[in-house]
């Protein structure tokens, strides 16, 4: 019954891209999203709790959706770094002037402090009226502890709690973020820090060198920058289909009965997501882009359905690149410079959704943080954002290190891992969106400079 469903809505889907072709890309995704997510609850449903039925359910989303989710996202990954590179220097490069640079990095780093740290507050606060972790049921806990403890240990695993760390091994910690020795390595983990600050320091060399040779090699840099966006278009025609197969997998294998344990915690933390997206974001476009955030957002479509689709900055970013240059209106040097940075920088929602989790695992085990605490939470939340990964599930590792520095159950974490899927969807969708908000402020800053 579920592989018969999923190969009629995908010959559905066929059916529809092929005698209307005039329908936006966008709202093709729209559509394999919404049918994702509507066969998923379909097939969870009557799998119920049947062994056999369920098995039947993981077969599909595990055999037949996940690879072909899979090939589309590794097809965006495939163009990450070279795309990140080429942007970004060439962004550099062509502003000629070093000090263009460092006006629009500190703009850049301004508006991802302020935005990251208002998500981070908003986030406790919300935990701090609504308390849905207070009362939280004994039961429900240990089940869910036991549940998940093994995909804790897992993330637990990823970080070192070392503690007496002398001054220079701090030091030398902190250069690694930024300078590792070996920078090739750095980058197939997918740490995309290390990648940007040579994209930065090539792109300024590059002005240092005689105009004509630095046109040679930005001409070349910007070939290879295209090259990759056309790869982007070949993924983009699996969109419809990849989307479906992607959110079918996790709707099919996530339990209903799961979410209904933990509504009230996931009902705020997406509340949470809403409000930066829907009232935060327009206040900032109609005020620091001077921009209709209607029309913003609407032309930033692409963007979120594909955040929300991969939960991954890194795979969204080619998408962010080509929908800021050529819908939005962004200049290439702004948006090659803004995104890549934001992709790796500017964590939004990865903020809100760490300052719920704490809190809101602090309230399960009954544990009162005192607001010195709770200051340090937001100021964690806002510098572990920063380091996450840029891939889903990347910012787990770093939330348990600021679960432990105030005191917080580390392995608490396995009670929220179960729906951790569906919030990374939407916390993605909040990080993304605040670069190209971003991007905004920043054309029309150096625009309004240009012109005066």
């Amino acid at each position: 019954m579920d592989l018969a469903l999923a190969a009629t809505v995908a010959s559905a889907v066929t059916r529809m891209s092929e005698t209307r072709p005039g329908v936006p890309l966008h709202r093709k995704v729209l559509i394999g999203l919404v049918l994702g997510v509507l066969v998923g609850a379909a097939a969870n449903l009557w799998a119920g709790t049947d062994a056999g039925r369920r098995s039947v359910v993981a077969f599909a989303a595990d055999g037949i959706a996940h690879p072909v989710g899979q090939i589309f996202l590794r097809l965006l990954f495939l163009v990450v770094v070279p795309l990140v590179f080429a942007s970004l220097s060439v962004g550099v490069a062509n502003l000629g002037d070093l000090r263009k640079l460092g006006r629009m990095g500190g703009r850049t780093l301004g508006f991802f402090f302020l935005t990251t740290s208002f998500a981070a507050v908003l986030g406790i606060t919300q935990m701090h009226l609504v308390q849905p972790g207070a009362g939280f049921d004994d039961a429900t806990r240990q089940s869910l502890m036991d549940q998940f403890s093994a995909n804790a240990a897992e993330y637990q695993s990823k970080v070192e709690f070392k503690e007496g760390l002398t001054t220079i091994e701090r030091v030398n910690k902190v250069l690694d973020w930024f300078l590792p020795r070996n920078v090739l390595g750095a980058i197939t983990r997918m740490d995309m820090l290390p990648l940007i600050v040579l994209a930065l320091l090539f792109g300024a060399a590059l002005t240092q060198i005689p105009d004509s040779r630095r046109h040679q090699m930005c001409a070349w840099l910007e070939t290879v920058a295209e090259a990759m966006v056309g790869i982007v278009g070949f993924a983009m025609k699996l969109a419809p289909y990849a989307v479906f197969c992607l959110v079918y997998a996790v709707v099919a294998k996530f339990g209903l009965d799961l979410l209904q344990k933990l509504a009230l915690y996931v009902v705020v933390v997406l509340a949470g997501y809403l409000i930066v997206l829907f009232v935060f974001y327009p206040i900032l476009i109609a005020t620091l882009a001077r921009r209709s955030p209607v029309d913003y957002l609407r032309r930033s479509i692409p963007i979120m359905v594909t955040a929300f689709s991969t939960s991954s900055s890194n795979a969204t970013l080619p998408t962010s690149l080509r929908v800021a240059q050529q819908d939005l209106g962004i200049r290439p040097q702004i948006a090659g410079f803004v995104l890549p940075l934001g992709a790796t920088m500017n964590m939004n929602g990865t903020a809100l959704f760490e300052g719920c989790v704490v809190l809101f695992v602090a309230q399960v085990f009954g544990i009162d943080l005192s607001i010195s605490q709770q200051v340090l939470v937001v100021l964690l939340c806002v510098f572990s954002a920063i380091g996450a990964a840029g891939v889903p599930g990347g910012s787990l590792p770093l939330l348990m290190t600021v679960m432990a520095q105030v005191g917080v159950p580390p392995d608490g974490i396995a009670i929220v891992l179960g729906v951790d899927r569906l919030l990374d969807m939407g916390r993605t969708v909040v990080n993304v969106m605040g670069d190209v908000v971003c991007c905004g402020y920043v054309e029309r800053a150096e625009s309004a400079r240009r012109g005066a």
